[in-house]
């Protein structure tokens, strides 16, 4: 042990020892994840805090707890001045999208009432589900226009913990890279980290930190780690966050665990406040053509539209989406002509929409400004829902501010008037909407293919930026990432076909934008264009068979009675990649699976095997960057 490990485990032990004179203890009701809320316990004015224990051992050795105002200031001088009983919180819930259709879960729940030295009080609600962890803050103001402007919640993470950060970035669109000293090799001097991140905190039992329940007037945070690498504050995308007569937080959340736990999670939408829909038959997740991957300017175009629209019908998707620039299509047909075609082929169309809030400079792509006030947003969807456009893809979003999360809000639910879905591209992370507003399809949030577009960097590293996206970015929500490149773009991919297969699979999103050109979906295998053809995009059912951050992932998804797995090899070795169906419930039947071949643009496909008890433990070669995706019926 080095000597700077030393001195931060001095430092932790001597801050556990002097707060754990009194402890007051909340318990998952599985018995297995534990919270202790630490005090002084001589009722003098100090700091407050908490533990988390798995099984019996730390896995969180100490959060900091506190809230500052511009009038009332809640960090150092605390008193825990009571504790309510634990009470059960039991809740039971349908998603329209997701890797679970029927929600259940139950937590135990205490309110913790903190008080300062002017004997001002801030509220401290802890739930502990049998999957994590959740906390809020509640308090009253004592000005007729309160701010926040600091939050004290603080994570403790030793020195050579893995975890897996992504640098922030509003747009989140970066890699998680690994690291265990809190620094990012390319900058060092980063000291902003969005959500989530994943902390492999003991062997084999990892945390995911994040955040959810945006509500009205909300704004997104971040973590800081400047003034200590270990230590990750909670940061407020605004400086100074107006309220008036009180204000409750989003809830900040610990999804603790095995992988399995972390990937079949669905605490982000189990605390989310219910669905504000009250009929939600019009929204159906589905396959969609897409455009602007191998056509980046192809929606001016009018003729090569109608290319991607054919697609979609040959490959029984659906959707079509009809990217930027439709606002200036031309050669033949505009806008009105191609959505006309697009229903009278059986397929419905989906249309880009720039934000007009980030970029709406020179060259900013349009349709601009048709969103942003009510009377024209709601002349404009009117008019969308009346031609039969069945849904919009909103792009290029500033920030995390309150201001912008309004705006998302204001985009949702104005949509439900008129029957719209969306797809919210350039845009935050979930953050449980997809529950409250189950018309929220996607998001981009997501270093995807379509950087294929963009820079060479995705070229080398996609196959283990792919194999860590399950264990992070994907676990709180549906996430647009555009999976499915079996060709090349303006850069090229070494990922295999069986590698791309099952990306659809293993990356869940409600839209699943296909994006590779006609002329390569059409020339694949029919084997492979039937399962294409058929592939959900919202599952019943999710399961974690094997993984490893940036090394493989193995998972499973159920509809109805069909399972279907994809797993892919995230390192430049060939790998046997490995796992069982003895967590999937009464599988069996038979079994198709789409396999590498003899190079990484070729398929090798068995189909129709017969699975009995003995072949419930299966194993499948994989080229460097490969993968494979299977059927089971």
């Amino acid at each position: 042990m080095n000597l700077l490990r030393k001195v931060w485990v001095m430092l932790i032990v001597t801050v556990v020892a002097s707060c754990s004179s009194e402890t007051y203890d909340l318990v998952s009701p599985d018995k297995d994840l534990k919270v202790v809320v630490q005090t002084t316990g001589d009722n003098s004015l100090g700091e407050i805090g908490f533990t988390v224990e798995y099984k019996g051992k730390c896995i969180l050795p100490y959060a900091k707890l506190g809230l500052e105002t511009d009038h009332q200031n809640f960090g150092g001088n605390l008193i825990l001045k009571s504790v309510s009983k634990a009470q059960p919180i039991v809740d039971d819930y349908e998603m329209k999208t997701g890797k679970r259709s029927h929600c259940i879960n139950r937590a135990s729940e205490r309110v913790y009432y903190l008080e300062n030295d002017k004997e001002q009080t801030l509220e401290v609600t802890f739930r502990v589900y049998n999957d994590g962890v959740a906390l809020k803050y509640k308090l009253n103001a004592v000005s007729d226009e309160e701010h926040i402007v600091n939050e004290f919640t603080t994570y403790a993470v030793p020195q050579g913990t893995k975890r897996w950060m992504q640098q922030y970035d509003p747009g989140y669109e970066r890699f998680y890279p690994l690291s265990t000293d809190g620094k990012l090799a390319s900058d060092p001097n980063s000291v902003l980290w969005g959500y989530p991140a994943l902390i492999e905190s003991q062997d084999s039992i990892f945390m995911l930190i994040t955040e959810a329940n945006i509500r009205r007037d909300h704004c997104g945070s971040f973590l800081y780690n400047g003034i200590n690498r270990d230590h990750y504050q909670v940061r407020m995308a605004d400086e100074k966050l107006a309220f008036r007569n009180s204000w409750e937080s989003p809830w900040r959340l610990l999804i603790i665990g095995e992988l399995s736990d972390i990937v079949e999670s669905t605490l982000v939408t189990d605390v989310a406040d219910p669905s504000k829909i009250e009929h939600t038959d019009w929204i159906i997740p589905g396959m969609a053509a897409w455009i602007y991957w191998a056509n980046n300017h192809g929606t001016k175009n009018f003729e090569i539209v109608k290319e991607y629209i054919d697609l979609a019908v040959e490959m029984k998707w659906p959707y079509d989406l009809i990217d930027w620039e439709w606002d200036v299509m031309e050669n033949g047909g505009n806008i009105q002509d191609a959505v006309k075609y697009a229903l009278e082929k059986g397929i419905k169309p989906l249309l880009w929409y720039n934000s007009s809030t980030s970029w709406v400079g020179t060259g900013a792509p349009g349709p601009l400004f048709r969103l942003n006030e009510k009377e024209s947003r709601e002349k404009e969807y009117k008019w969308l829902g009346e031609m039969g456009v069945s849904g919009l893809k909103i792009d290029f979003f500033p920030d995390d501010g309150a201001s912008t999360m309004n705006y998302y809000m204001d985009l949702l639910e104005d949509a439900v008037k008129y029957k719209l879905m969306i797809n919210f591209h350039g845009a935050t992370i979930p953050r449980g909407w997809q529950r409250t507003y189950p018309n929220m399809m996607s998001v981009e949030g997501v270093y995807g293919a379509e950087w294929y577009n963009n820079a060479p960097v995705l070229t080398n590293r996609a196959a283990g930026h792919n194999a860590t996206l399950p264990f992070t970015r994907n676990v709180v929500g549906s996430m647009d990432y555009t999976p499915g490149t079996f060709s090349d773009s303006q850069h090229p991919h070494i990922t295999s076909h069986g590698h791309e297969l099952a990306l659809p699979v293993i990356f869940e999103s409600a839209l699943q934008h296909m994006p590779d050109r006609p002329s390569t979906y059409c020339s694949l295998p029919k084997q492979v264009k039937s399962f294409l053809s058929v592939l959900p995009t919202a599952w019943d059912d999710t399961k974690l068979l094997s993984g490893y951050p940036g090394v493989e992932v193995i998972i499973a998804r159920r509809k109805g009675n069909t399972w279907y797995i994809g797993g892919i090899n995230g390192t430049n070795e060939e790998r046997i990649l490995r796992f069982t169906l003895d967590v999937l419930p009464n599988v069996g039947g038979k079994m198709t699976i789409f396999k590498d071949g003899t190079d990484d643009r070729s398929f090798s496909i068995e189909e129709n095997i017969l699975l009995s008890k003995r072949d419930k433990n299966i194993e499948v070669k994989s080229l460097p960057r490969g993968g494979f995706a299977a059927v089971i019926e």
